[in-house]
């Protein structure tokens, strides 16, 4: 989380017009409009995405979750082999852990072999990685701070012990 209330709003919900972010800050949109040139051009902001419901959308590709424990360089730590994993093309993700592992990485495939494939043949296979685990997303509630289904379907039957 950001202390600038700008950055915020705009992590909250990047879709905001620089005047809707002026008025709801109490400030000028031709000063917001400079602030966030700012953070484009110096690396604050690195992009702006949608969050999509892969099911209304139809999308059939799947997801994995990936815990990778690695040997440390010398000198180094894990940073050049993390961001050598980061720079493959399903890795949507890549993040330094503490735990039982080091690196959560977040994949996307075609299907689960497409996954398969990539974490035996590349991810498994480059030097430094001593083991993976990989969880496959099987439903998503909330994503980036937006929920996916509102309210359980009232149609359920109640479940009791």
């Amino acid at each position: 989380m950001s202390n600038d209330p700008l950055l915020e709003l705009l992590r909250r919900k990047a879709r905001f017009t620089h005047q809707e972010l002026a008025d709801l800050l109490s400030q000028d949109a031709e000063s917001v409009s400079k602030r966030v040139a700012t953070w484009e051009t110096n690396g604050t902001i690195l992009g702006y995405h949608a969050v999509i419901d892969p099911e209304a959308a139809g999308d059939t590709s799947v997801s994995a979750f990936i815990e990778v424990k690695l040997t440390p360089e010398r000198g180094g730590g894990f940073d050049r082999l993390a961001m050598r994993v980061a720079r493959f093309d399903p890795v949507v993700s890549c993040y330094l852990a503490s735990g039982g592992y080091d690196l959560m990485v977040v994949v996307e495939g075609g299907d689960l072999r497409e996954v398969a494939r990539f974490v035996s043949e590349k991810l498994s296979s480059l030097e430094g990685v001593l083991s993976t685990a990989t969880h496959f997303r099987l439903k998503t509630y909330k994503e980036n701070g937006f929920l996916f289904e509102s309210e359980p379907s009232p149609d359920r039957l109640a479940v009791s012990p």
